[in-house]
C-alpha cells in the first residue's frame, strides 16, 4: 500500500533516457530519474560521472543529444519554469574588484528591489529579511562579496538562491568552500531550509556521511543511474562499488539517524 501511494506522488523532476556527449565522449548513457515532489534527494558518484553535466540538463545550460527533461510537472527548461528553481554552483570564483556589498548582491537577485539604488538599506532588508535570517547572513550584509570565506560566499549563494521562493533547488557540492568543520552544520542548514519550506531538494555531494544523515532518498550516478533507493539501500558495499568502480571503500555507517522526518 505504500509503494502505491509513494507511486501517485507528483515528480519535480523526471528525465528519460538521456544521453550527452562532450567532445566526442559519452558522459550521461541514457538516465532515467524520478524524483519526487518535496524530498531532499542526493546524487553521489565519482568525478567524472556525470553529475555536473546531469544538473546543466536540469538547468538547461546544457543540451542533450537525446531524451527528455520534465521539470515541475510542467515541460522542458524554460525562463517560467526557471523561474521556480533556485541553483547554487559548486565555486563562484569572484574577481577581487567585484565592489558589490552583500546586501546590494542580493537586492539584484530579487525582482521587488530592481530599483535598489534609491532604496534605503532599511527597506531593503525588511524585503531581504526571511532568507537572509534563515541562512545566518546578516551579519554579513556590509561587507564586500569578493572579500568573503568560502563559506560565507557559499551561505550567501543559497541565500540569494531563496529569495524567489523556489520550488525546486539545486545545489552542485554546497560545501566544496567551506572549511571541514563547518560542513555538518552547512548540512544541517540546509536540510532545515528543506524542512521549513517543503521545496524539493536536489544535492549533488561527495560526503557520504552526510548524504546518509540528510537525504530520504540516494541515486548514484556513473554514466546512468546505478542504483537508487533510501540510503541505508544505496550506501552498502554493493552499490556503492557499482556506481565507484571495485576499489571505493564503502562509508561505513555508525550511527543510526531516522529519515522520517525527511521523506514525505
Amino acid at each position: 500500500m505504500d509503494i502505491a501511494f509513494r507511486s501517485q506522488k507528483p515528480a519535480a523532476v523526471e528525465v528519460q533516457d538521456l544521453h550527452v556527449r562532450l567532445g566526442g565522449n559519452p558522459v550521461l548513457r541514457g538516465v532515467n530519474l524520478r524524483i519526487e515532489a518535496g524530498r531532499m534527494v542526493a546524487l553521489i558518484g565519482p568525478n567524472g560521472s556525470g553529475k555536473t553535466t546531469l544538473l546543466r540538463c536540469l538547468l538547461g545550460l546544457q543540451k542533450p543529444d537525446s531524451g527528455s527533461v520534465r521539470l515541475l510537472q510542467e515541460g522542458p527548461p524554460g525562463p517560467g519554469i526557471l523561474k521556480r528553481m533556485g541553483y547554487v554552483p559548486q565555486r563562484l570564483q569572484l574577481d577581487p574588484s567585484f565592489m558589490l556589498t552583500v546586501r546590494e548582491f542580493l537586492a539584484i537577485r530579487r525582482p521587488l528591489t530592481a530599483s535598489w539604488f534609491w532604496r534605503p538599506s532599511r527597506q531593503i532588508d525588511a524585503l531581504l529579511h526571511e532568507a537572509v535570517g534563515e541562512m545566518d547572513v546578516t551579519r554579513l550584509l556590509d561587507r564586500p562579496v569578493a572579500g568573503l570565506s568560502g563559506g560565507q560566499l557559499q551561505r550567501v549563494l543559497i541565500c540569494s538562491s531563496l529569495l524567489n521562493e523556489p520550488e525546486l533547488l539545486l545545489l552542485d557540492e554546497p560545501t566544496a568552500g567551506v572549511d571541514t568543520p563547518g560542513e555538518a552544520d552547512f548540512y544541517e542548514l540546509i536540510a532545515e531550509v528543506h524542512r521549513r519550506r517543503g521545496l524539493t531538494v536536489v544535492l549533488v555531494s561527495h560526503d557520504l556521511s552526510m548524504v546518509y544523515r540528510h537525504a530520504s532518498r540516494v541515486y548514484a550516478l556513473n554514466g546512468v543511474i546505478c542504483c537508487e533507493g533510501a540510503p541505508e539501500e544505496v550506501m552498502n558495499a554493493e552499490s556503492l562499488r557499482q556506481a565507484y568502480g571495485i576499489h571505493f571503500t564503502p562509508y561505513q555507517h555508525q550511527h543510526p539517524h531516522s529519515h522520517g522526518s525527511h521523506g514525505h
